[in-house]
């Protein structure tokens, strides 16, 4: 399928992944491996927007085309998540609330848009931080990933809500949005992260910047400003243990990895283009076989 210019011919269940640079996402192989368990076919295809055959044609086209194919349904990614909305006949809560869409669904002639990335940090927060005091909290990153989750952290209990940007606009914008949305939540956005960990001492901290991925390493926090009593979370699962998660654990910190998140917004994604309940034990099996190394 990757690299395919061709469509893949409709299976019984025929999905795909729409965005650039898609080629190392672990997504495919857990809808795939889940429906196989469940017994009936699945296919996913990598609809990558680099590739030659689609790279001049706008997102409007590759939608109409996999819809008329009959594909169930299709998740977007970069960098598509808010072009997506204009073409859509609906949404939901969740996405109308994050102002992004990363799952598309087809269903009776309209496109319904979802946003799986909320549901997914939500869910690895509440099993991977279980306990956790989260009354306050600083996320990094105000893009389409620190979005969803700065919605999420509202939903999980975060009363207090600091977001830190390079565009400090754009952090701005978000933490009135979260208020919008969540009249009970302060937030409010910072610009230097020194003040907020050393005097302001936050329960815990969210990275959702591209920061920490393997063509983009180092870390989004000095590791100076990590203290024991602190929760760090990072979105990056590529590597699975970032700069960021590495110099937590040293100090330690109790740490979520980007993981969680990944697996938990295919299960909700499954669900929408099946019909069915998926096993997050079984996708997170699939998710963790990448990093294993074949034995001889």
């Amino acid at each position: 399928m990757q690299g395919d210019c061709k469509t893949p011919a409709p299976g019984k269940v025929q999905v795909g992944l729409i965005g650039c640079g898609i080629g190392k996402s672990r997504t495919p192989k857990m809808h795939m491996d889940e429906a196989r368990a469940l017994g009936f076919d699945l296919d996913y295809a990598f609809l990558d927007m680099d590739d030659d055959c689609r790279s001049s044609k706008p997102l409007s086209q590759i939608l109409d085309e996999v819809e008329q194919e009959g594909y169930a349904g299709v998740n977007v990614t970069y960098p598509y998540k808010i072009d997506v909305i204009s073409l859509l006949d609906g949404l939901s809560e969740n996405a109308n609330m994050v102002g992004a869409v990363n799952t598309v669904v087809f269903r009776d002639g309209k496109r319904f848009g979802h946003n799986t990335d909320l549901w997914g940090f939500s869910e690895s927060f509440k099993l991977g931080l279980a306990g956790a005091k989260s009354d306050d909290a600083l996320l990094i990153g105000a893009g389409g990933a620190g979005v969803a989750v700065a919605h999420a952290l509202a939903k999980c209990g975060v009363k207090h809500l600091s977001v830190h940007d390079v565009d400090l606009d754009r952090a701005s914008g978000l933490a009135d949005h979260v208020m919008e949305s969540f009249p009970h939540v302060s937030a409010h956005a910072v610009s230097d992260l020194e003040d907020v960990l050393v005097d302001k001492r936050p329960d815990g901290l969210v990275n959702a910047t591209p920061m920490g991925m393997a063509k983009l390493p180092g870390s989004a926090v000095p590791e100076q400003y990590l203290r024991p009593d602190i929760w760090v979370a990072d979105i990056v699962y590529f590597p699975l243990e970032t700069q960021l998660l590495k110099d937590a654990r040293a100090k330690g910190c109790r740490t979520l990895p980007g993981s969680g998140m990944a697996v938990y917004q295919a299960v909700r994604a499954f669900e929408l283009f099946t019909g069915r309940p998926a096993d997050p034990t079984r996708m997170t099996q699939t998710f963790d076989g990448f990093d294993k190394k074949p034995t001889l």
